[in-house]
């Protein structure tokens, strides 16, 4: 295929699309499906991705993807209304089905452009049907003339203020240059465009007439010839003006060549009157259109096109797709075979200028043959037919007027035309020439029809119904129903769907009757039957009941093979009593106008009906039937509450009558992914925007509510708002003036007005300082900017300065011109952008045209890291955002007091390095360097100060718990919370939209219950089932540190969830924070008694270890008379013999592992215990390793993971002694003023391993014994049934990622609390986040087996990569998380199970890890292939750790994406397939080879890492 050439087209649609791209405001591009691409969806997205300005002005033209199936042409009217130049891609397939539509944008300059389809074969019937809607329908075949037409069409459409379709056959296509922009700026009306820009109309009926028409001006008898802006002031006077003057009525007098030559009316003393736009208009309009054209271009296009002889006697009137090969024909005849025939086409099909038909072709024509490209004709005589006739055979010119000859235009192509052109032209030549005669093939080449689909992602709604009702489910328009003889969009639309369940009901009633005859009747073999008809009568109208007594009829009835017995089983299916559905989606069953709703609310029979938006902009709660009416109704959303949707379709289900369930669903794209659909859909829920209810108009008859309102978020909200609104009412009641006020005060203007009204007010208040202003603005990601503009305001109030210090998104931009001074501060996020508190003001900055700075004084400091992106491409990124800030100050007449400061965390002192050379300078510029008597800055408050002003924990969270004035708490108190077992953190899913609302941020706290050992009774796993029900999100997170987690608890609930937690004999104290955390222990199914000696170890050193204070039991719990438990009775000061009163320098973790199992990974904690085994068989002791960790910074060489080191061997009556003293050295020697070193393995580092074991053995006051012999064979879980030495059955569920929940396809959570119900023994929550179901006796399998069938939780058929992988939470909840880890491993790990398979690697177990952050929760270290979150959907790269967890990872690759991570692995695991060794395991293969070299300690981690950074030379 040929290179196509820079700047040229290829096909018709190509050209079209960048036409009605350049020449409107918003294009409406409707598409089979929304991720099934048009035929002029790739140019569209071209243009707007790379930001290409509209013709018309200049502004980035909007492109709108709207489905075929949609209704697409409702996306039109608001646009429309709203003064939007709109244009339409579409095919013909649309057209039929738009007509009720089409009349309404009849008087609006609407460009529809239309494919013709089939597109071999196109049928122009569709273009035939829609001929008298009103509007102008141009034409044109090749691509070069549906550029040039699509020209016409928006030229048009400007000038006569009138919609245009402009179809075009799509099966002529050659390569074209891209338009002449001088085409465009000549033919479009600009005047006209800015006038139609001016006027809105106001009307939000989608199916009324606004009463705009298209109108022009007329001065005296004098026509101009171009029409206003094509809006005149309909009847009701709906149309304003944004001029201000009060008229619609824009003036223009035609385009810009003949503006300065036309006479002013006001000259002319002349009457000015408006008129409707005529077709006369439209023909002068058109006619000096393809006169521009032709002068620009040299092409020539005229109303009707004549081609052949002028002395033809014959001619054929095409109207179809082959007018081109028609004349070809003609052109290549040889002399004298169609000397005297002729060629004829419309160009303008509507208006019809049949009076001008006669002079455009000879008048020695005699004959005229109509050729009509129809497929299916439904009259004797075609369209176009009988417009010839009309204008050629009637009236007083018919005498001599050429006479008329009907043709079937069937397929032709290249090699049939000159065929079917001769037997055109002899029936023409024949005397009496026949009627109606077909040319060309009946039936065109085979084409496929786009298949009607449901998206994946609305299966979870689909398989909720599925087991909700099972066989009972009936849904009446189901894809996968058949119904002979009706297409498959009909059949699938709720309309048809509804008369369908209709006549379902008739059809059961009808067997019904039926059955009660049969009853008493004796035509059956056995009496059986009738005994069993009768009893099913009893119950037919019982859900449940009435499938038990159908099974048995069926049954009966089938034994009992009598001929009424097989009439009646013909409608078996109708002995259910069914659940009968119908469903509404955008996507494939269009509800359209909503009627299927209206139809199934105003019936009053009992059919549900699920309602599927996927819009991100819900319209269909607009359609909802009056409150009054008898329906049960529901708003759900299945990726915010899943339990929710199992209520509201069940209570559909058993309420008697019309039931309506809406339910979100958005997506951009059919095939988006589920983490994008529920990241959308929580946004929604969040603001209220989607709000989660049920309705029962009866629920008060049944001694319930009739309205539950289930969004959480928005109860309290409701309730503040529902008593302002009362007040609000009765003040507009006793002074109606005050109603205007009120009704604009929301939004963006309230917002406006807010930081307005904030920086006058601090304006005011330095007014009384005498030096100059300096007003500091900061965009900041995680603090650090902020920090320092603020620390930069005090310093400058210290020299007496006017200092205002605030966020960049705060700040009104207007006043910038007028600022003396400014310094803008902001950090780097992403890849090179602007933190999300400084993009607005970015966006505003870079895209004004209205700054101009010549007296502002300014400089920027940027915080970044030069090694954060380490190739070389991507070098750009380093402070990004401060060099494109200081770049467009200058460029927009800024003065630069100091050259741009960039700070990197590379620098021995990170960014402070940069920082302190910045500063001074800047003092300097302003004149306030030399400034005497400064007073001394205070030090910056630390977690150690903070701990030691706590009195023990305490602090100030009672008082932070009863604020109800917000979801947070201090920082102070968020840092103590952590040591009672709770983080506060808050949704980042919400976090942006929820401040584009002016809303705090979605708070809520993570819960974490301390639990040594991870094991847990049925009665408990219970308990939290409940509590994460309750209080929580609906889920439970099983740690990497074996315990429960619970995520989204408000702060209201805190308080109760720790008591719920202790009330489960289970504490959250020490679970976090700078203590002894959860002590993890092996979980050994295979030794149960073992086990159960190492647990105890486990639960004694977690109870030695636990911190003293009792004011966890203050603040948290309380007695049976709701008074505060003070466990230590009335003391003032509590007392910390271990901690003291500023606590451990950093988290502490301990974990035992029995080997060969290394499942806890021992290596990773500050103090790992390996089990030895005696030769007794019992517990001898423990090896003792201290000094691992996995907490890193990014690109901070001075931290890094560390495995454990051995410093002996100690006795299980000793061992939780030795655990003291490694803590109490610990606490002691310890990095208290650095935190990122302040973590055991930096200490033991420092102090070297002889020389910190010495210390804890002067504690002991005795000898440690040397370590013993041991081996590991994995870190990994083994999954199934296990039998121990005790005859006890142990069974490993794979819980991906630890997370416990129900979805529409693994209802999980609710199948382990079914377990858990009957279960006797106990659970263990694992290392790697799975969970054993221990100590079944063998007389409870069968139940035990039965329900882990029932919910597929017997399944761990997965490949070895998935079942040995393991990720953190990340988003949404965790604040430290830079990427997605728990949400996205699952999604990874998916598209690199083919090479598995292929490679026969589908049982090998690979030790995969990610988290979103370096802090290395999910222990990635440690892992034989690593990511490890660097920004959102980018992470680093790690290869080569040890399989068993003995050996640390190094890094490979930095800053990749999804498709370079695939690019890597697949080719890896492949050659790991051919190449390794026998036994070798992948982390080992991969040092092997050389791809990476082995971390022999931690602080060789940075070392000879894979992708160097080279700086540039």
């Amino acid at each position: 295929m040929a290179t196509l050439a820079v700047g040229s087209l290829r096909t018709p649609e190509e050209a079209v699309a960048r036409i009605a791209y350049l020449s409107s405001d918003v294009v409406i591009s409707v598409q089979p499906s929304l991720s099934g691409a048009s035929a002029y969806s790739s140019k569209l997205a071209e243009l707007s991705s790379r930001n290409i300005k509209g013709t018309l002005s200049h502004q980035t033209p909007e492109v709108q993807t709207v489905r075929q199936n949609a209704d697409p042409l409702l996306s039109v009217y608001q646009p429309a209304r709203s003064g939007k130049v709109i244009s339409v891609t579409t095919t013909s397939n649309t057209l039929i089905s738009s007509i009720p539509h089409l009349y309404k944008l009849i008087n609006y300059p609407v460009v529809i452009h239309v494919s013709m389809q089939p597109a071999q074969y196109p049928d122009y019937s569709e273009i035939t049907s829609i001929r008298q809607t009103g509007l102008i329908l141009l034409q044109s075949e090749s691509t070069q003339e549906a550029q040039d037409m699509a020209v016409a069409a928006h030229a048009l459409a400007l000038k006569s203020g009138k919609a245009v379709i402009h179809f075009f056959a799509a099966n002529q296509q050659s390569e074209v240059p891209v338009e002449d922009s001088t085409l465009l700026e000549r033919a479009l009306d600009r005047a006209a465009a800015r006038g139609f820009h001016d006027s809105t109309v106001d009307s939000a009926n989608l199916y009324a007439d606004d009463g705009v028409r298209a109108q022009t001006l007329q001065v005296g008898e004098l026509t101009p010839t171009a029409p206003l802006s094509g809006i005149a002031t309909p009847v009701a006077g709906d149309v304003t003006s944004n001029g201000g003057s009060g008229s619609s009525v824009a003036s223009t007098a035609g385009d810009s060549t003949q503006a300065s030559s036309a006479t002013p009316a006001s000259s002319l003393d002349l009457p000015v009157t408006s008129r409707d736009v005529t077709s006369e208009d439209i023909f002068k309009h058109i006619n000096n259109i393809f006169a521009v054209i032709k002068q620009v271009t040299g092409r020539e296009y005229n109303v009707f096109e004549y081609t052949g002889p002028q002395y033809a006697e014959h001619a054929l009137f095409v109207f179809g797709s082959t007018t081109h090969l028609f004349r070809d024909v003609l052109k290549k005849a040889p002399s004298g075979e169609y000397d005297k025939v002729g060629v004829v086409s419309a160009r303008l099909y509507r208006p019809w200028f049949g009076t001008q038909l006669p002079a455009s072709i000879p008048k020695s024509v005699t004959k005229i043959a109509v050729l009509e490209q129809i497929h299916r004709q439904t009259t004797r005589w075609g369209p176009l037919f009988l417009d010839l006739l009309t204008c050629l055979r009637t009236g007083p010119s018919v005498q001599g007027a050429p006479s008329v000859v009907a043709h079937k235009l069937g397929y032709i192509n290249a090699e049939t035309a000159s065929q079917a052109f001769r037997g055109v032209v002899q029936n023409l030549r024949s005397e009496s020439s026949v009627q109606n005669l077909s040319v060309g093939l009946e039936n065109g080449p085979e084409t496929t029809a786009a298949k009607l689909e449901q998206p994946g992602v609305e299966t979870a709604y689909m398989k909720i119904l599925d087991q909700l009702f099972g066989n009972r489910l009936h849904v009446a328009n189901s894809l996968d129903r058949p119904n002979a003889g009706i297409s498959a969009n009909i059949a699938a639309s709720p309309e048809y769907g509804y008369g369908s369940l209709l006549a379902r009901i008739e059809k059961r009633k009808a067997l019904v009757e039926k059955v009660e005859k049969l009853a008493k009747s004796s035509d059956f073999a056995t009496p059986k039957s009738t005994e069993l008809l009768s009893k099913w009568l009893l119950v037919a109208e019982d859900e449940t009941k009435s499938t038990e007594a159908a099974e048995e009829l069926i049954k009966q009835l089938e034994k009992d093979g009598s001929a009424v017995a097989k009439v009646i089983l013909e409608d078996k299916s109708l002995f259910y009593k069914e659940s009968p559905w119908l469903i509404g989606s955008d996507a494939w069953a269009y509800d359209l106008g909503n009627s299927g709703v209206h139809h199934v609310v105003a019936s009053g029979k009992n059919i549900n009906m699920l309602v599927i938006d996927s819009t991100l902009t819900p319209n269909v709660l607009q359609m909802m039937p009056p409150a009054g009416r008898r329906i049960s109704g529901s708003s759900v959303a299945v990726y915010s509450s899943y339990t929710q949707v199992l209520h509201a379709m069940l209570e559909a289900d058993k309420f008697d009558g019309p039931s309506v369930v809406l339910a979100y669903l958005p997506y951009n794209k059919e095939d988006d992914s589920a983490l994008t659909v529920m990241q959308e859909t929580k946004k929604a829920v969040d603001i209220g925007y989607w709000p989660l209810y049920r309705y029962d108009p009866f629920g008060e008859e049944k001694g319930s509510i009739n309205f539950t309102l289930e969004s959480e978020r928005i109860k309290k909200e409701l309730k503040d708002f529902l008593a302002r609104e009362n007040h609000l009412t009765q003040l507009v009641k006793r002074n109606p003036a005050f109603a205007a006020n009120l009704s604009h005060s929301y939004g963006k203007e309230v917002r406006q007005q807010q930081k307005r009204n904030a920086k006058d007010a601090f304006a005011k208040l330095l007014d009384g300082l005498s030096g100059p202003p300096l007003t500091i603005l900061w965009a900041s990601d995680g603090g650090n900017a902020e920090n320092l503009a603020k620390r930069l305001g005090r310093r400058g109030k210290a020299r007496s300065l006017k200092t205002l210090a605030m966020s960049m998104e705060d700040y009104p931009i207007e006043d910038l011109n007028n600022e003396e001074n400014i310094v803008l501060i902001t950090s780097t996020a992403g890849q090179g952008e602007f933190p999300m508190n400084g993009r607005s003001f970015w966006e505003a900055v870079k895209g004004s045209t209205d700054l101009d700075l010549a007296a502002v004084n300014f400089s920027v400091f940027g915080l970044g890291d030069s090694h954060y992106w380490p190739r070389k491409q991507d070098k750009i990124y380093y402070n990004k955002p401060a060099k494109d800030l200081d770049k467009r100050m200058r460029e927009i007449g800024g003065k630069s007091l100091v050259d741009c400061g960039l700070g990197d965390d590379q620098d021995p002192d990170g960014f402070q390095t940069g920082y302190s050379e910045w500063e001074p300078k800047l003092w300097q510029a302003l004149g306030v360097d030399n400034v005497d008597g400064l007073p001394d800055e205070p030090p910056p408050i630390t977690n150690e100060d903070i701990k030691l002003a706590s009195n023990y924990l305490r602090g100030t969270i009672e008082e932070g718990l009863a604020d109800e004035s917000t979801g947070a708490i201090s920082a102070s108190d968020m840092q103590l919370t952590k040591f009672h077992g709770t983080y506060m953190q808050d949704d980042r899913d919400l976090r942006d939209e929820r401040k584009a609302q002016g809303l705090e941020p979605a708070y809520s706290f993570m819960i974490r219950c301390r639990l040594p050992g991870g094991v847990a009774t049925p009665k408990q796993w219970i308990q939290m089932d409940d509590i994460s029900d309750e209080f929580g999100n609906h889920t439970m997170k099983l740690t990497t540190r074996q315990t429960f987690q619970f995520h989204g608890v408000v702060k209201r609930d805190l308080k109760n969830t720790m008591r719920a937690i202790n009330k489960a004999l289970m504490t959250t104290i020490a679970a976090c924070g700078d203590v002894n955390r959860n002590v993890m222990c092996s979980s050994l199914p295979q030794q149960s008694a073992f086990h159960d000696q190492v647990q105890a170890v486990a639960k004694r050193i977690s109870d030695h270890l636990l911190p003293s204070t009792t004011a966890y039991h203050e603040i948290w719990l309380q007695d049976e008379n709701d008074k505060k438990v003070q466990v230590a009775g009335d003391v003032v000061v509590d007392h910390e013999p271990l901690y003291g009163p500023t606590y451990l320098p950093r988290k502490f973790k301990i974990t035992i592992a029995v080997p060969p199992h290394n499942d806890t990974d021992v290596y990773a904690h500050d103090i790992g215990l390996i089990a030895i085994k005696g030769e007794d068989g019992q517990l001898a002791g423990f090896n003792v390793l201290i000094g691992g960790g996995m907490g890193v910074t990014h690109n901070n060489k001075k931290t890094y993971p560390r495995t454990g080191s051995a410093i002996g061997f100690a006795t299980p009556d000793q061992i939780h002694l030795v655990c003291e003293k490694v803590m109490l050295v610990q606490r002691d020697h310890g990095d208290r003023k650095e935190r990122k070193h302040a973590r055991l393995k930096y200490t033991v580092d420092d102090m070297g391993v002889e020389v910190y074991k010495g210390k804890v053995e002067e504690l002991l006051g005795w000898k440690l014994e040397p370590s013993r012999d041991f081996h590991f064979d994995s870190n990994i879980d083994t999954f199934g049934w296990q039998k121990d030495e005790n005859g006890k059955n142990h069974f490993t569920f794979f819980i991906e990622n630890g997370r416990i929940e129900d979805t529409p396809e693994f209802q999980m959570k609710t199948g382990l609390r079914e377990i858990a119900g009957v279960h006797k023994g106990e659970f263990r929550l694992t290392g790697n986040q799975h969970l054993i179901l221990s100590n079944v006796d063998d007389e409870d399998l069968p139940q035990i087996k039965d329900l882990m069938a029932k919910y597929k939780l017997d399944n761990y058929a997965f490949t070895g990569l998935r079942l040995s992988s393991s990720a953190c939470v990340a988003f949404p909840t965790c604040g430290l998380a830079m990427a997605e880890s728990e949400r996205y491993l699952p999604v990874l790990i998916s598209k690199v199970e083919d090479v598995l398979e292929e490679h026969g690697l589908r049982h090998d177990s690979v030790v995969m890890r990610m988290t979103g952050c370096p802090n290395g929760c999910a222990r990635p270290w440690l892992a034989e292939i690593a990511f490890v979150g660097k920004a959102f959907g980018a992470y680093n790269m790690y290869l080569g750790g040890g399989y068993h967890g003995q050996r640390l990872n190094k890094l490979y690759r930095s800053s990749i994406k999804e498709e370079e991570i695939l690019a890597i692995v697949r080719p890896l695991f492949k050659r790991y397939a051919l190449e390794r060794e026998e036994g070798e395991r992948f982390g080992d293969f991969c040092i092997r080879i050389g791809i990476i070299k082995p971390t022999t300690e931690g602080k060789t981690f940075h070392d000879d890492v894979a992708e160097e950074d080279v700086e540039d030379e």
